[in-house]
């Protein structure tokens, strides 16, 4: 029987939403637990969870018991988790092999992931900070001790040189855990901005800021994912790269780690320059770009001719045409919402400019003297630069006139802004060189575009990539790398939610597992001293909703560590 409902925990008599169940039959809950066991496990047949007294029986005095050493487990046990289930902890320590050092690398990698998907900080408040809290020290048996800055900073040093084949790995296993297709790649940059100079990175310039931060240098990131959002990779260019420079890069560098054969890029309108898809066109490959604004023009009759529009969604029409010269489908479309906020984007600056220009003209009409045309010319200029939305409307100029200031400011509205206005306002288009896709198709795989553009949403909202404090080159490209495979994780989770009817809310997902902790629960017994056992609660209705959906059986007990086993002897 498939069911939906909603998960939900009350708080000083008001419901909070947790998640929202979707449906899921017996059939899916089987598929649910069997993806869980693929991922993680069965936790009770790990030797980590086995404390060995689970025959053992003694008398203990009820009036000494007592709960000690709690520490935040539900989040980091499936972070951990997940880069177990990834490949990533087995690919790690092959490729980052044990030498002299009291701890593997592989572990101080994790740490650095986990807490970048748990809660984004700097490596210096994990080792002071966050790592302690956790139950990471149980899950990976080190000491809070074993943990510090230095041997996070050398971790980040290790794992660079080996970016290439980690995301070689992730698309093969991720492939394998959720049928993950990448024929059809989504292409797009970002830019991620410092604080300091970084004088030390010649990639940190400054460009032109998504995170709307002029001031301070940054670098660039081209991301490409697939068709359901999954990272397939990366590369970090300078910060002054414009985005129609990185394409071919880029291109190149995926399909030698992922192949060529069939593959589909989808980029928006920063990669439309002509060489861009003359290259794409010569070199065989297919491609679905959005086109810059101005190309409307050159369409302008199909765009007016009221045949041939479809309408494939509500609000939304597309029509195909051709290009001559390339040969290229062009793919023109209309969107309703769209063109209610152009409408009103245009209106608010014209009026902006009116008003400006009716206090400018009423300031010549008032002037006792002559006045120097210059600075009013200049402040016209400021004007319309200030509004440039709708500047190209307003026609402006000084004529000679009889009053005190010897000219009046004149404005005319031009009829052709207007109604090229009304023909154009919500429209855009694509070029496409893949001939057999109907507009349907071609429209709704341009706009999964926005599976790129939530990433870098996630990555800096969630994720914390920006602002980037590390100056040295090196530990920059690092940390993107860590929130790199921290995306990945967090994309791992969201499918996994996806698939048992949980929607996509991977932050409250975390949020709500964290309240999870793990205790020492202190048991003074009457003949052999105190008893301690690392004992995990059991999980509220809320929570076990949500673990019962993802297939997850939480342990009940962890093993106490070597130091905590000396201490307690002692």
């Amino acid at each position: 029987m498939a069911f939906g409902a909603q998960c939900a925990r009350r708080t000083e008599g008001d419901q909070q939403t947790v998640a929202h169940l979707g449906e899921l039959d017996e059939h899916g809950r089987l598929e649910a637990r069997a993806l869980a066991r693929h991922l993680i496990g069965t936790p009770e047949q790990a030797r980590l969870f086995d404390d060995g007294s689970r025959d053992v029986t003694v008398p203990v005095r009820l009036k000494g018991i007592r709960i000690e050493r709690s520490r935040r487990f539900g989040d980091v046990y499936l972070a951990l988790a997940l880069w177990r289930g990834t490949g990533l902890a087995e690919l790690c320590e092959r490729l980052l092999p044990a030498g002299k050092e009291r701890v593997a690398w592989e572990k101080m990698v994790a740490i650095l992931v986990a807490a970048r998907l748990c809660e984004p900080a700097s490596e210096l408040h994990i080792a002071e900070d966050w790592y302690r809290r956790t139950a990471l020290g149980d899950l990976l048996q080190l000491e809070d001790e074993q943990v510090n800055k230095d041997r996070l900073y050398r971790a980040l040093d290790r794992l660079l040189v080996h970016k290439a084949t980690l995301e070689a790995h992730l698309s093969r296993r991720c492939g394998e855990l959720f049928a993950i297709q990448n024929e059809v790649l989504l292409y797009d940059v970002t830019s991620v901005y410092f604080e300091g100079q970084a004088e030390a990175n010649p990639l940190a310039q400054r460009g032109y800021s998504r995170d709307h931060r002029p001031d301070c240098k940054q670098v660039c990131i081209a991301l490409v994912v697939t068709f359901d959002g999954f990272p397939l990779g990366y590369e970090v260019f300078a910060g002054n790269t414009h985005d129609s420079r990185t394409l071919q890069t880029i291109v190149a560098t995926m399909e030698t780690r992922h192949g060529m054969l069939g593959r589909v890029w989808i980029g928006d309108r920063g990669m439309a320059s002509a060489d861009n898809l003359a290259w794409l066109r010569e070199t065989g490959r297919r491609y679905i770009i959005g086109a810059p604004k101005s190309e409307l023009k050159r369409f302008a009759s199909p765009l007016a001719a009221p045949e041939g529009w479809r309408r494939i969604r509500d609000g939304i029409d597309v029509k195909l045409t051709h290009c001559r010269e390339t040969g290229e489908t062009i793919i023109l479309c209309r969107s309703a919402e769209r063109r209610s906020k152009e409408q009103a984007i245009h209106d608010k600056f014209s009026r902006r400019i009116e008003a400006a220009l009716i206090r400018l003209a009423s300031r010549i009409a008032g002037a006792k003297r002559r006045l120097d045309p210059t600075p009013v010319n200049r402040q016209i200029g400021r004007i319309l630069q200030q509004n440039q939305r709708a500047a190209a409307r307003f026609e402006i100029r000084l004529e000679d006139d009889s009053c005190p200031a010897g000219f009046r400011l004149h404005v005319e509205c031009k009829a052709s802004f207007d109604d090229w206005a009304a023909l154009s306002e919500g429209a855009y288009l694509l070029c496409s060189n893949i001939p057999d896709w109907s507009e349907e198709q071609l429209w709704k795989a341009y706009i999964q575009l926005t599976q790129a553009e939530a990433a870098f949403r996630i990555q800096k909202d969630q994720l914390r990539v920006r602002p980037i404090w590390h100056q040295r080159a090196d530990r920059v490209q690092a940390h993107i790398l860590v929130c790199f495979l921290a995306f990945v994780l967090w994309k791992s989770l969201e499918l996994w939610q996806q698939r048992v009817g949980l929607g996509n809310s991977t932050r409250t997902v975390l949020e709500e597992l964290a309240r999870i902790q793990s205790s020492d629960v202190v048991l003074p017994t009457a003949a052999h001293g105190e008893l301690r056992l690392r004992c995990i609660p059991q999980p509220d209705a809320a929570q076990a909703a949500l673990l019962d959906r993802l297939g997850i059986i939480l342990p009940k007990r962890m093993r106490l560590n070597e130091l905590d086993r000396l201490a307690l002897s002692a």
